[in-house]
């Protein structure tokens, strides 16, 4: 089978030929493979980091599932920051900064956070000013040039899956699992209780919206994407089911109705939601399943629990093993993960989240070679 086939075979819930492995290297490996400083890829789009992901996939020959890193622009939603012009206010060898800012009324306004561009690590975005020690109104700044465009639209989606090809499939984000992202929001859901039904049901309309602008498209992505990074850390269990779980609830259905994959992507504590997305919604593939202590699951109790309902995909130890263990320890997870998952389908081994920028790239290969031999059903 191709790594296409494979994945479409397992996400159906049928057995392919053997385990497919997809390792998380979602952002540092790809840029790291480029030899480019990482500002290039993430600032200026040379390439675009879901362009280099692609690559990266190719070159280690993972079946890719590629969980919504092309930014779809659905029609007729703006752009963020929209009307705002972006400035550098620092540059240097170890990093640039970047600033938005318009004139109103002949005034410059100038937005009280800034991105910083590591030259060896992905950005911090929306990182208040005071915190790098930068005034709020710069006191010099060049405008950004130099960065490339590319169609984020209908056309993008379209070239993103023909340089992906057999290597397998690329998803578009419809909604997030997480709704309260960060304290702003969190204060906002406890100051605001009589709000909360009416925040729901707007999620649920911009679902509805995008998932029908989906559907309109003349090529479709291969499956749609409704997860969020820490969905349960944020958010609690009961926060989740208020705010966000009505929306995600009702992208599965529709895309169950018309037959395509939906996608959850939520690193840290995940048993709980795993249960609900498992019992309460249809649901085809969810991870990273995190160990403790960064999460709380556990690989083999999952599967007996809910291996029936929906497809696993986990769970490596991105630091004990990936990063600072031996090839051979990377063979021994690989295979108690397969032996703790892979019986009867509906499994893809991967890590648990995002691979660090200097796990070997043995130690990546090791896994690939696990699952294409100890893998075979």
């Amino acid at each position: 089978m191709t790594p296409r086939e494979r994945l479409l075979t397992v996400l159906k819930g049928e057995i392919p030929d053997r385990v497919p492995v997809a390792p998380d290297f979602s952002n540092m490996i790809p840029a790291k493979l480029t030899g480019k400083p990482f500002w290039e890829l993430y600032l200026y789009n040379n390439p675009p980091i879901w362009e280099a992901y692609i690559d990266c996939a190719k070159y280690f020959n993972i079946d890719v599932l590629m969980d919504g890193y092309f930014p779809f622009q659905y029609p007729g939603e703006p752009l963020p920051d929209e009307g705002w012009e972006a400035f550098v206010v620092e540059q240097n060898e170890n990093r640039i900064v970047t600033q938005l800012s318009r004139k109103e009324n002949g005034c410059r306004e100038w937005k009280p956070f800034v991105n910083v561009y590591p030259v060896d690590n992905p950005p911090t975005r929306n990182l208040p000013v005071h915190k790098i020690g930068l005034p709020e109104t710069p006191e010099h700044f060049e405008p950004l040039e130099g960065v490339r465009t590319f169609d984020r639209g209908a056309e993008g989606l379209k070239r993103a899956k023909r340089l992906m090809g057999d290597q397998g499939l690329v998803g578009v984000s419809v909604i997030s699992s997480l709704a309260l992202p960060n304290e702003e929001m969190i204060y906002w859901y406890y100051d605001n209780p009589d709000k909360h039904e009416e925040m729901a049901a707007q999620r649920v309309a911009l679902a509805e919206s995008r998932f029908h602008k989906i559907m309109a498209l003349d090529e479709k992505p291969d499956f749609l994407c409704v997860g969020g990074s820490g969905t349960l850390i944020f958010q609690t269990v009961d926060m989740f089911r208020k705010i966000a779980l009505p929306a995600v609830k009702r992208v599965v259905e529709l895309a169950t109705a018309a037959g395509i994959s939906t996608h959850i992507h939520s690193c840290g504590p995940a048993t709980e939601l795993i249960r609900i997305m498992a019992e309460e919604t249809t649901l085809t593939v969810i991870d990273p399943l995190e160990v403790p202590p960064m999460g709380d699951c556990d690989l083999k109790a999952l599967k007996r629990k809910y291996g029936k309902n929906l497809t696993l995909k986990g769970n490596l130890h991105t630091t004990n093993v990936m990063l600072r263990g031996s090839r051979e320890d990377v063979i021994r997870a690989s295979k108690q993960a397969i032996d703790d998952a892979a019986e009867n389908g509906r499994f893809i081994l991967s890590t648990g989240d995002q691979c660090g920028r200097d796990t070997p790239f043995e130690n990546l290969q090791a896994m690939v070679e696990t699952a294409k031999t100890y893998g075979r059903y």
